[in-house]
């Protein structure tokens, strides 16, 4: 049977990288994020495999109705991955904006776990799985960074999550990635890691056979 994906932040780099793996693997995949003409231009070139979930995943219910929608229109969802996110600036604590941390946070810890809570009812059905975007940031520490912070959380919450599931059978896993070529930074990185190496390891977790349990990728560019 095919199996369907719920993504976030499936605009563009990371989330558009993994939505095209998963559709050339066979699975469904919902488009969840802010961009419809983006997520509608994806979902085109994607095809009926697609569907386009638009929605803020700083918003609880917009997650939920999302997920929801999915499962009505693919009949389930085999896996959920939290992958939106940001950073801020200027960096730093001292030095930094707290209004924009409080919207990173939203987003980064928050929206995250919002995609945990609404997807765990469709993944008990499906014993599923829960894959989370960590950071090579969130594994060391960083002068002043609070962007690295919440990816500490992140890799905490999802080594919790991984035992809570544990218990139904279900996986979890977080993928950490050193500097991506994205738009996350103003300039290209070409000699770093490309989005589908990331799209790459996440799908390994995610065909990975029921009996392996992968609970932490971490890949690093060799340049």
């Amino acid at each position: 049977m095919t199996k369907t994906l719920f993504l976030s932040g499936a605009s563009s780099g990371i989330g558009a990288a993994t939505a095209r793996a998963a559709a050339k693997a066979g699975w469904n995949i919902g488009l969840f994020a802010r961009s419809e003409d983006k997520l509608n231009d994806l979902a085109v070139e994607i095809g009926d495999q697609a569907l386009v979930l638009v929605g803020d995943a700083t918003d609880y219910d917009a997650q939920k109705q999302a997920l929801d929608k999915l499962a009505d229109h693919f009949g389930g969802v085999d896996a959920a991955f939290a992958n939106a996110g940001r950073g801020t600036s200027p960096a730093g604590t001292e030095n930094g904006d707290p209004q924009d941390w409080k919207a990173m946070v939203d987003l980064n810890i928050m929206g995250a776990l919002y995609t945990a809570h609404a997807a765990m009812p469709h993944l008990r059905k499906t014993t599923g799985q829960y894959v989370v975007t960590g950071s090579a940031a969130g594994r060391v520490h960083i002068q002043g960074s609070i962007y690295g912070a919440t990816k500490w959380f992140i890799h905490g919450f999802a080594g919790n999550l991984a035992e809570e599931m544990a218990e139904w059978g279900g996986r979890c896993m977080v993928v950490s990635p050193g500097m991506v070529d994205t738009a996350f930074f103003d300039e290209a990185k070409p000699d770093k890691l490309h989005p589908e190496d990331v799209a790459a390891a996440v799908m390994h977790a995610l065909d990975a056979p029921a009996r392996s349990s992968i609970r932490e990728i971490h890949l690093m560019p060799t340049g």
